[in-house]
């Protein structure tokens, strides 16, 4: 037993002047990397939105829809807002009077504006037969003060435009899960659009 004492007390010095090291051996810290705030989504239930506006379609019954403020805006303009998410659709429509190739123009080059900044744009196609909705969505990926874009028309009355924005700095590490999330709510409003 004394031995045994002995030998660990041989070998503890030992062990302990070979932890310590020498000054060569500085441990380097590196700060902690930047952390967002998880995000609570709420459970996707959809209201129907009507007005004096010849459309109608449903939002999500945790946004707000309000006319346009603008002073320049027309009556049919509306802003979807997504409050906890510091988030807006920006809506306009316009009645067709010969002049859809114009509206069409507009929204393409109002879109391909963010490619300057974007890390890629993909289009999806809109056709609803059914209900005469045929249109674009220009979905813009990276760090763009506008996520996603689209237009819807009948081709002959009715030209719809929307545009997603955050009143945020775009920083698409933190924004892509609402992103997404909003994007589903976008989509189901272009599939519920109709005419009036």
């Amino acid at each position: 037993m004394t031995k045994l004492i002995l030998r660990l007390l041989l070998i503890l010095p030992i062990f302990l002047f070979v932890a310590c090291g020498d000054d060569e051996d500085d441990v380097v810290f590196a700060p902690k990397p930047k952390g967002y705030m998880r995000i609570e989504f709420p459970e996707k239930k959809y209201k129907t939105y009507d007005s004096v506006c010849p459309f109608t379609f449903e939002v999500p019954v945790y946004s707000i829809v309000e006319r346009d403020k603008d002073p320049q805006s027309q009556p049919c303009w509306l802003n979807v807002k997504y409050p906890q998410f510091n988030a807006q659709l920006h809506l306009s429509y316009a009645g067709l009077n010969n002049d859809l190739r114009n509206y069409i123009e507009t929204s393409r080059d109002l879109a391909y504006k963010h490619q300057v900044k974007a890390s890629g744009l993909e289009q999806q196609v809109v056709i609803r037969d059914s209900a005469k909705v045929y249109g674009l969505v220009y979905d813009i990926a990276g760090n763009t003060a506008c996520s996603m874009q689209f237009y819807v028309t009948d081709s002959t009355k009715h030209f719809m435009r929307g545009s997603l924005y955050f009143n945020v700095a775009p920083n698409i590490d933190s924004l892509q899960i609402v992103v997404d999330f909003l994007k589903k709510d976008i989509h189901h409003m272009l599939q519920t659009t109709k005419w009036k």
